[in-house]
């Protein structure tokens, strides 16, 4: 089954504008699947180029403008997936770009920390770039209503959003995010030259599955894993670029009661975070509930605040006595602050947070609510 994503038309919108076109996002998020849907809309007019494929590879590798254009051929559209694959790539597609102004080019890559390492500065001004997560709620009630897709929370909540996951077979949910952590996980991370300890990063990504929902100290971590703090910084970097985790700094302007150093950090997709804590029990047997639901509704938030191409600033909020609210955004002078629940109801703004921002609003974000939310 082919599932649409949203982002296609903001894609499609995008193409024979006058720049390249740069599609981020981990392994396995749809992303070949997604530019071939968009390369049957010009058939024989275009040109897809897999670069995990060595000759291929080597075809785009330090090449000149004649030699490109007979690679090319007379394709309007060009893909090149998986393009954090050749050697400097930013200069082949610069090169392209500034000789065939009338060829679109769309470029995909699996590690933004390899890609936009290559590509940043030699397509300053030429580029416009997209990040592609895995399912996200919204697209997946394209497949069945709200009222279905409430009834297979636990299911997205235990096994993710993987479109290989939802999409296949509901008897092999576990088998197949299984797959997808144990194959293609570290496929990108492990082949960095900085990374001198494999295992160091594996049990780094191990404790942070373990600590979902709660403040971060670099230097705990670094005592947890054996490793010290510089490295524990640069692996959580290097994850974040993968697209396995990513972090919420604290909002602070009062730094006198106000949190202001310790970080946030969540999954991706909780499926990766339960397949390397290698938990998969139904809810009632779980302590982590409350964990998983937080950083479910903030990381489906994310999917629909990058659709909405909207700067919008996200975080978290704490008191150093503990009073906190669990995220908020800033969107210009807005301040939105959201309280996540699992279960309950009656919550209200710490006295603090709403003296210390009076103009802000404050919501509670239940499974009753969520598609109001995240849809």
């Amino acid at each position: 089954m082919i599932l649409q994503r949203h982002i296609q038309k903001a894609i499609e919108e995008g193409l024979f504008k006058n720049k390249v076109i740069v599609i981020y996002g981990a392994r396995q998020v749809g992303k070949t699947t997604l530019v071939k849907e968009i390369q049957k809309k010009y058939k024989d007019q275009s040109l897809y180029l897999n670069c995990d494929e060595p000759d291929i590879k080597d075809a785009l590798t330090d090449k000149t403008s004649t030699q490109l254009k007979a690679y090319f051929g007379n394709s309007r559209l060009v893909i090149i997936d998986e393009a954090q694959r050749v050697k400097n790539i930013g200069l082949t597609l610069k090169l392209a770009f500034d000789t065939f102004p009338d060829i679109q080019i769309i470029a995909t890559g699996s590690s933004s920390f390899d890609l936009a390492n290559k590509v940043v500065e030699p397509l300053t001004g030429r580029k416009r770039e997209f990040f592609l997560p895995a399912l996200s709620v919204a697209e997946c009630t394209g497949l069945s209503s709200p009222v279905e897709f409430k009834r297979m929370f636990e299911s997205r909540m235990i096994f993710g959003m993987y479109p290989g996951v939802v999409l296949g077979d509901s008897r092999e949910e576990r088998k197949n995010i299984e797959e997808i952590a144990r194959s293609y996980l570290y496929k990108d991370i492990l082949e960095i030259d900085t990374i001198r300890n494999p295992e160091g990063i594996k049990k780094l990504l191990k404790a942070l599955a373990l600590q979902i929902g709660n403040e971060v100290s670099y230097n705990e971590l670094a005592l947890t894993v054996g490793i010290n703090k510089r490295t524990v910084e640069k692996y959580i970097q290097i994850l974040e670029q993968a697209f396995i985790i990513f972090r919420l700094k604290p909002y602070y302007k009062n730094a006198r009661n106000e949190l202001t150093r310790l970080r946030k950090i969540y999954f991706y997709d909780l499926g990766i975070r339960n397949a390397l804590i290698n938990n998969f029990n139904a809810f009632d047997s779980r302590n982590d509930i409350g964990a998983m639901w937080e950083n479910f509704v903030i990381s489906e938030r994310m999917k629909k605040n990058n659709l909405s191409g909207m700067a919008i600033s996200s975080h978290f909020w704490r008191t150093i006595d503990g009073r906190e609210i669990d995220y908020l955004e800033e969107n210009g002078n807005i301040l939105s602050a959201y309280e996540i629940k699992w279960s309950g109801n009656g919550f209200s703004a710490p006295k603090v947070f709403s003296d210390n921002y009076p103009q802000s609003t404050y919501a509670v974000i239940t499974k009753e609510n969520l598609f109001d939310f995240v849809g």
